[in-house]
């Protein structure tokens, strides 16, 4: 069988058992725990844990899903490339029951399949089941044991040596730390020549004997504090290495072989690369494996980097199509670093780069499957493209560093200060001078690089730092620890006003900071920006707040005059109202925008930085850049919302129950409390069912009809593969159309005029063009002939007039007509000169004419058009006319 042929088989024999089969998910996780989607169940995480209910009859389903295991707790990225069975990118096929089959089932269709139906062979396959050590969760699966045994032994086959035992590590599945889990049974392949090694081999870490099929009986949800408690319902989900079982079948000949080593790199998945690579860099595939990762010969080098390079060009094209680019942070910089380590082991290929290259093979092998590889193939090509250039220019400078501290060390250890260096100065990533170091028999002291990125670090934060409270010898703020632990309480998520208690005075050149026990005014914080307002004294005094500052748990405010403001004093908070519900209004306004860009672009799409003010709001995001229908879209949607008025809510919520929900907004590895505010658009105050969801700590309006108008001024790149809308709400988006209507109208006018003078010239030459061709025509003309009478096809009625006052002022004093015959009828012009006046006139006579063609003339005695609509009686007609005038 063809890899393909492996990926429908498995597909079809799970649609005969009444499975739906669906389509995989994106690559990017809608949990914050997740850098990547790194299992098939990740999108059935709903469904396990009861919060909704499976779509399917009966709720069963099977899939072969897209993951990426490249960071975080699933991380196979060193290994790939020096083993034969490791990837970034693989298929997971995957069968899977919501509260319908459990184990026997799973298990009876596993054996039906692999042994029925694609002939593995039985005595190679063995069954791990799980056997839980002190302190661990459940107890022995001897319903899954029993199922496995039973299979064996009606292969004649002895189960105390097919089924064996798995500990916590290898048989106890889990998605993460918290969330659905349970006992596994695992199903491992002997790949060894004789095949007799009575299960000695499962879960020894031996290439020999790898595992090809998990099957997850989910039973329990493991929570925050460790415990595990039972689930509502039991579930099965199953996952098959797609690429593993392709790698066998093809590296055994059907099972026939088992002579040499199998290889995932064996089989079709990667043939089509490989020839790609081949092409490109003038090189052949040996399929070598390296003994080690150091001292690599030559030949194991361009094996190690064929594997690698086709490996990491999947992943690459993979992710981008999800909306996954190369970055700087989380999951962006993961796939940036996988970029670039398929670029240095490119070099081992070809001195010139040729990833993009190979990115129309990857479409064509895999958009048949998941077409939005095909949807964003261009795009692809210049993302990988562009972050390759770049990192060439990085490389070279690199390497030749590299080279030059490597030869000038006497011993094995390579300085971790080079490494500092190399990455802190040149960009050069200390993974990559790790590769080197060990492919050279040299040594590098990880941690000690480690701990001088850490003073980098702390430099840099200190250079940056900017939360302290100070006024410098100018009266400048600045900021500075205060000793005291001074408490400030914030009001201003439901108050404009408060009053308070001024517990600390700061006055320095006419400058003055006031700490406060109440604050109605938002300090700047997440994007949004400070409060303004006044302090009202018990005196009448009114001092004005330029800001609020936060130091810790304290509120200062900046205020604009000096004044004899004490420690102790009673004074009235008042917020700017009209300036806060501008901002409130612009804060909501990012919300909806980022639930509408779900919406039209895709879930990929995360928030990459804001801005909200009373002035516009601004939102970054990951993208490409946005088409003019999809900014439309974006209006359309949010307007909607705005016209529907819908409820903006807000809750603290235990910070546990929002990380197990995947539609509540938050961002991959941020820190939260362990209580956080839920800002909710729609749905049911508290109940966390609105249609946008997100972590916030700014203040918002209460109705999304308070927003009034949304309307998007900008959208535009700021970087590589992030994109800024900037927009406009209330009053200031009234004005913002105002001013769009008003430019419109001038340039409209402006263009009218324009047109008028373009039309004006077009007439101008025109008229000059028809003079010049008709003086050309009369040039050749016999003007002593008494009558012309000439047809001319084609010809426009504006020339033929132009022709006969063309006679006219060359004092032509006999009858001249003009016709021009075309498709819709015929063009007549007549002239009637001096001597001809007295016998003719050529309104009468183009009337007579046109009479006879079935049409309407007139004009002056001199001049005068018509037209005619029979073409079929010109010559008639121009004979009739000869025969009178020749006679007269």
């Amino acid at each position: 069988m063809t890899a393909n042929e492996i990926r429908q088989s498995f597909l079809d024999f799970f649609r005969e058992k009444r499975h739906a089969i669906v389509p995989s998910s994106t690559l990017l996780p809608s949990s914050p725990n997740l850098l990547f989607t790194n299992a098939g169940m990740n999108q059935f995480v709903p469904f396990f844990l009861g919060q909704k209910k499976a779509p399917y009859d009966p709720p069963r389903a099977a899939d072969t899903q897209k993951c990426i295991r490249a960071g975080g707790k699933h991380n196979d990225l060193d290994d790939v490339g020096f083993d034969t069975y490791h990837h970034t990118f693989f298929e997971m096929l995957g069968n899977w029951s919501f509260g319908d089959y459990f184990k026997r089932e799973a298990i009876a269709w596993a054996w039906e399949l692999l042994v029925g139906r694609w002939q593995f062979p039985p005595e190679r396959l063995y069954a791990s089941v799980y056997q839980p050590g002190p302190g661990d969760p459940a107890s022995f699966d001897q319903e899954a044991h029993d199922c496995w045994a039973e299979h064996f032994r009606t292969a004649g086959l002895d189960p105390e040596v097919h089924v064996v035992s798995g500990n916590r590590k290898d048989n106890f599945w889990m998605m993460g730390d918290t969330g659905p889990c349970g006992p596994c049974s695992e199903v491992h392949m002997n790949l060894t020549p004789e095949g007799n090694t009575a299960g000695a081999l499962v879960n020894a870490g031996d290439p020999r004997c790898i595992e090809i099929w998990n099957l997850v009986f989910i039973q329990f949800n493991a929570n925050p504090d460790g415990s595990f408690s039972a689930l509502p319902a039991r579930h099965v989900d199953t996952g098959m290495g797609f690429e593993r079982v392709a790698g066998i079948m093809a590296g055994t000949r059907g099972f026939q072989d088992f002579s040499k080593p199998t290889s995932n790199y064996d089989s079709g998945v990667f043939r089509p690369l490989f020839d790609a690579i081949a092409r490109l860099s003038g090189k052949a595939y040996q399929g070598t494996l390296p003994g080690s990762r150091a001292n690599l010969s030559g030949l194991e080098k361009s094996d190690v980097a064929f594997r690698v390079v086709a490996d990491h060009v999947r992943t690459l094209s993979f992710a981008i199509a999800d909306g996954i680019i190369p970055g700087n942070t989380d999951r962006n910089y993961v796939l940036r670093r996988i970029l670039r380590r398929a670029v240095l082991f490119g070099r081992y290929l070809s001195s010139e780069g040729f990833l993009a290259q190979l990115v129309p093979t990857v479409v064509q092998e895999f958009s048949g499957v998941f077409p939005e590889l095909g949807k964003s193939a261009a795009r692809i090509a210049e993302v990988v493209h562009g972050e390759e250039s770049l990192f060439n220019r990085t490389l070279d400078r690199g390497l030749r560093i590299f080279e030059e501290a490597a030869a000038a060390q006497p011993g094995t250890a390579f300085p971790a200060e080079v490494a500092f260096k190399l990455s802190d100065t040149y960009g050069f990533p200390v993974d990559l001078t790790e590769v080197l170091t060990r492919e050279r028999g040299l040594t590098l002291d990880l941690a000690a690089v480690e701990v001088l990125l850490d003073h980098q670090r702390e430099r840099s934060r200190g250079a940056q730092q900017k939360e302290v409270i100070t006024l410098n010898a100018a009266g400048e703020v600045g900021v500075t620890e205060r000793p005291g632990g001074l408490e400030t309480e914030f009001v201003g998520f439901d108050h404009d006003e408060t009053r308070g208690v001024v517990l600390d005075v700061i006055r320095n050149n006419g400058a003055v900071l006031a700490a406060v026990d109440r604050s109605p005014f938002y300090a700047e914080m997440g994007g949004q920006v400070s409060d303004t307002g006044e302090v009202l004294l018990d005196a009448g005094t009114s001092l004005p707040v330029e800001k609020a500052i936060r130091q810790g748990r304290t509120f200062y405010l900046q205020l604009a005059e000096t004044v004899e403001l004490r420690k102790n004093a009673n004074v009235r908070l008042l917020v700017d109202r009209d300036r806060r519900r501008q901002i409130e209004a612009n804060h909501t306004g990012t919300h909806l925008l980022h639930w509408a860009l779900h919406e039209v672009v895709g879930p990929e799409v995360s928030q990459k930085g804001s801005y909200v003010g009373p002035d516009r709001l601004r939102f970054d995001f990951n993208s490409q850049p946005l088409t003019p229908v999809q900014i439309t879209e974006l209006e359309r949607l949010i307007n909607a919302q705005v016209i529907a008025d819908e409820p903006v809510a807000w809750i603290e919520v235990p910070y546990p129950e929002v990380k197990s929900r995947p539609n509540i907004m938050q961002f991959f590895g941020e820190k939260y409390g362990d209580t956080v505010r839920v800002v909710q658009i729609g749905g049911h105050a508290g109940r966390l069912d609105g249609y946008s969801m997100e972590l916030c700590g700014g203040t918002h309006v209460r109705r999304t009809g308070q927003l009034g108008f949304f309307k998007i001024v900008s959208e535009g790149a700021i970087q590589s593969g992030v994109r800024r809308v900037e927009a406009v709400t209330r009053l200031a988006a009234y004005e913002h159309v105002q001013h769009l209507l008003a430019d419109r109208d001038a340039r409209v006018q402006a263009l009218q005029q324009e047109a008028l003078e373009a039309k004006k010239q077009l007439e101008k030459e025109r008229a000059q063009a028809l003079q010049r061709e008709a003086n050309r025509w009369l040039a050749a003309l016999d003007v002593a002939q008494p009558f012309f009478i000439e047809s001319l096809p084609d010809a426009s009625p504006d020339y033929l007039q132009t022709l006969a006052q063309g006679l006219k002022g060359r004092q032509y004093s006999g009858v001249a007509v003009f016709f021009s015959a075309a498709a819709q009828g015929i063009a007549v012009q007549v002239y009637v000169g001096s001597q001809a006046s007295a016998r003719y006139h050529a309104g009468k006579l183009v009337q007579e004419i046109c009479g006879w063609l079935d049409g309407k003339g007139g004009g002056r005695p001199d001049l005068a058009r018509g037209a005619g609509k029979d073409p079929g009686r010109l010559q008639e007609v121009m004979a009739r006319l000869r025969e009178r005038f020749a006679s007269a």
